[in-house]
């Protein structure tokens, strides 16, 4: 069954050739000008991905993430013209998964994509596997994080990134790891960005986030005895 992706762009042009790119490679799209159209199509349509511009009319991209982070962690490619470096890391806060600059290559984004989609395709075709190091427990069949028995809602990366460190439990893990292995090497990922990341999973983990031991200048680790 084709998956399907939401462009929400104001641009027509762009729409139109990111839509054209979509199509050809087998997907079903769904399309929308502003950000409250955006967001009922999503209400309204099972969604595999969304490519979200920032600056939409109605209702802007960061609002737009913020509401659909409250039911869903389908992974968000966020579009921005804006190059200030806080923007990037606000998207992130809000969860998204990736930002790609204006102007863009239609082909790169089809592969950010590719690559989101991919991933998380093999990680729900688990059955019942599940990971428990230090109390945390990430089942992979329903992308969730346990502690104590409550179940805690993480977005795609987020989840990633925590799955990561897990697996490698005991072992550091550099920021340009994190960053290949969850962006890609094309990725406009950078050192804030990760650390905005771990910020987040530690808060959502509570007592649980000191887990994840910065390790100066290099990286993290998820280290189950602390």
């Amino acid at each position: 069954m084709p998956r399907t992706i939401l462009i929400v762009e104001d641009e027509p042009i762009l729409r139109e050739i990111a839509k054209d790119y979509f199509i050809s490679e087998g997907y079903d799209v769904l399309e929308a000008a502003d950000g409250k159209v955006g967001l009922a199509l999503f209400q309204e349509h099972p969604v595999d991905l969304i490519v979200l511009d920032i600056m939409l009319p109605e209702l802007d991209g960061w609002s737009v993430c913020r509401r659909i982070r409250k039911t869903s962690d389908v992974p968000i490619i966020m579009l921005t013209a804006r190059v200030d470096e806080d923007d990037t890391l606000l998207g992130f806060d809000l969860g998204a998964d990736d930002y790609v600059t204006k102007p863009y290559s239609p082909p790169v984004l089809l592969a950010r994509a590719k690559r989101l989609l991919d991933s998380r395709a093999r990680t729900s075709g688990a059955t019942a596997d599940t990971l428990i190091h230090g109390g945390v427990c990430i089942d992979y069949a329903s992308r969730m994080v346990m502690i104590d028995g409550a179940s805690i809602s993480f977005t795609y990366t987020e989840f990633e990134i925590l799955s990561y460190l897990m697996v490698n439990e005991g072992i550091v893990i550099t920021r340009e790891q994190l960053i290949t292995k969850i962006w890609g090497y094309e990725s406009s990922g950078d050192d804030r960005t990760v650390n905005t990341h771990i910020r987040n999973i530690r808060g959502k983990l509570g007592s649980k986030g000191k887990l994840i031991r910065t390790v100066v200048r290099i990286g993290y680790k998820f280290e189950a005895s602390v």
